[in-house]
């Protein structure tokens, strides 16, 4: 029998808190809809931490391009104008065609 070492389990690396509700946020604000309307309620929910949820609304509060209203349920709606956004080098907002932004959310 050979003698070959064993290599350690492959360990699979956990998503933060705020890794896990940063890639919510974007991804409802480039969720095609959102494109279209230009606004998106983010709700709380109870997985996200303070810590968290104050680190993430306080990165899209400093976006100069984002107005922020704070709702009384807690949530947040994002709001931004036009070509605002695109207009920045550090965004990547997707362009998606009419028939796409027809089609149903995936979740």
């Amino acid at each position: 029998m050979s003698n070959h070492m064993k290599s350690p389990p492959s360990q699979r690396q956990e998503m933060t808190g705020i890794e896990r509700l940063s890639l919510r946020v974007s991804a409802m604000i480039n969720h095609p809809v959102a494109q279209t309307q230009r606004w998106v309620t983010v709700h709380r929910l109870d997985t996200d931490g303070d810590a968290e949820w104050e680190a993430v609304i306080g990165l899209l509060a400093e976006t100069p391009e984002l107005e922020l209203i704070f709702n009384d349920d807690e949530s947040v709606t994002v709001r931004w104008e036009r070509g605002s956004v695109e207009e920045r080098d550090d965004f990547v907002v997707e362009r998606r065609s009419e028939q796409q932004v027809g089609q149903a959310a995936p979740f």
